[in-house]
C-alpha cells in the first residue's frame, strides 16, 4: 500500500495564493504518486477574504482536499495544531500558503524521512526582502532563547517541516493554549535532520504576522519554553541586595567612620531616596515578569477549547465524530 502524506496548510487571507500552492503540490506529486498518496488539509483561520470559498470549491472537485474553517481567527499556531490533530498520514508536512516555503523540496523531506529520520526541519538561509528590524530581531530572539530556554532551538528554523506519525501522536498530547508549534516539536526530541532553503518572495498579499504579533510570539516563547524570566526576579533580588549592602557599608564607613575624606557630601536623604527608587524599580520589574506567568497559568486553568470549528469538509464519519481537542 502507498504511504499517506498529510500536507497541512494554515490559511489567513490567502485567496490568491491558495490555487497556486494547490497546483504546485499537484505538480510535485506527479513525481511521487507511484509510492505515496496525499491529503491536503487547509485550515482557514477566520479569513476575511474569499479564502474559505476557494478552499471549499477545491474540496468539491478534489476529495483529497480537506477543509477546516474556524469560527474566528485563533492564530497560526492554533491552526497548525488543528491540522496536525486531524491529519491521518504516516507523516505530515507543514507548509505556508504564501509559497515562501519551496514546494519543490517536498521530495527531499520525504527522502530524509524514509532514511529513518522522525523530524525534518526546514532552515531558512535567506528571506527575500526581509527588513533589517525583523532580521536583527530574529537573530537576537534565537540568541536569547537558546541562552535561557530549556529546549535548544536551531536559529532560523521554520514551521516548514515533516513530522512522523509517532511525533504527531505525541504532539497531540500537548494541552497548552499559548503554544509555539516549532518549540513544542523541538521539545519532543526524536531523531531529526535539516534542509536548508532560500525563502521565495510572497506571491500575493501581505504577511499576516505583523511586527507586534512577532513580539507577542517571542514573549510567549520565552514564557512557555523557559523558566528563566521567573527565576530572573529572584536572581535580580539577590544581586541588588548584595550591591545595596556594599553601598550601605561604603556610606557608613566613608561618612560616619572616616568623616567624609572624599568630600562626597552624601546626605542621608539623598542616599535613601536613590536606594528606594532603585529598589521600587526592581520590584515592579519583577512583578511584571511574574505577571506573565500568572497570565499563562490563568489561560491554562480556564480550560477553554483552543479553537472552535465552524465547518469541516471531506473528513470521514469517524473523523467528524472526533471531539475538538482541549
Amino acid at each position: 500500500m502507498k504511504k499517506l502524506i498529510s500536507i497541512i496548510i494554515p490559511v489567513y487571507n490567502e485567496e490568491k495564493n491558495i490555487p497556486l500552492v494547490y497546483q504546485e503540490i499537484l505538480k510535485i506529486w506527479s513525481e511521487l504518486e507511484s509510492k505515496y498518496d496525499y491529503e491536503i488539509i487547509f485550515v482557514d483561520d477566520g479569513s476575511q477574504d474569499k479564502s474559505s470559498e476557494i478552499i471549499e470549491n477545491l474540496a468539491e472537485v478534489d476529495k483529497k482536499v480537506k477543509y477546516i474553517q474556524f469560527s474566528r481567527n485563533f492564530g497560526k499556531e492554533i491552526a497548525t495544531s488543528a491540522g496536525i490533530y486531524y491529519s491521518k498520514g504516516d507523516a505530515a508536512i507543514i507548509l505556508d500558503a504564501d509559497l515562501q516555503h519551496p514546494v519543490e523540496l517536498i521530495p527531499k523531506f520525504i527522502e530524509k524521512w524514509e532514511n529513518g529520520v522522525d523530524i525534518v526541519v526546514g532552515i531558512r538561509q535567506k528571506n527575500k526582502k526581509e527588513g533589517l528590524i525583523k532580521r536583527v530581531g530574529s537573530y537576537w530572539f534565537y540568541k536569547i532563547m537558546n541562552l535561557i530556554g530549556e529546549t535548544k532551538i536551531v536559529p532560523r528554523a521554520t514551521d516548514y517541516r515533516l513530522i512522523d506519525k509517532k511525533v504527531i501522536q505525541e504532539f497531540n498530547r500537548f494541552t497548552e493554549r499559548n503554544r509555539i508549534t516549532r518549540g513544542l516539536i523541538d521539545w519532543l526530541g526524536f531523531k531529526r535532520d535539516y534542509i536548508y532553503f532560500k525563502a521565495n518572495q510572497r506571491k500575493f498579499g501581505k504577511a499576516s504576522y505583523s511586527f507586534l504579533k512577532l513580539v507577542k510570539l517571542a514573549l510567549s516563547s520565552f514564557v512557555s519554553l523557559s523558566l528563566f524570566p521567573l527565576k530572573f526576579a529572584g536572581y535580580l533580588g539577590i544581586t541588588i541586595t548584595f550591591f545595596s549592602g556594599i553601598f550601605g557599608v561604603f556610606i557608613l564607613v566613608e561618612k560616619y567612620i572616616l568623616d567624609d575624606p572624599l568630600n562626597l557630601n552624601i546626605t542621608g536623604t539623598a542616599s535613601l531616596a536613590v536606594l528606594i527608587l532603585f529598589l521600587i524599580g526592581i520590584v515592579l520589574s519583577s512583578l511584571g515578569l511574574i505577571t506573565l506567568y500568572i497570565a499563562n497559568i490563568y489561560s491554562e486553568v480556564l480550560n477553554r477549547p483552543i479553537y472552535v470549528i465552524k465547518k469541516k469538509k471531506n473528513f470521514n464519519l469517524k473523523e467528524d465524530n472526533r471531539k475538538t481537542k482541549n
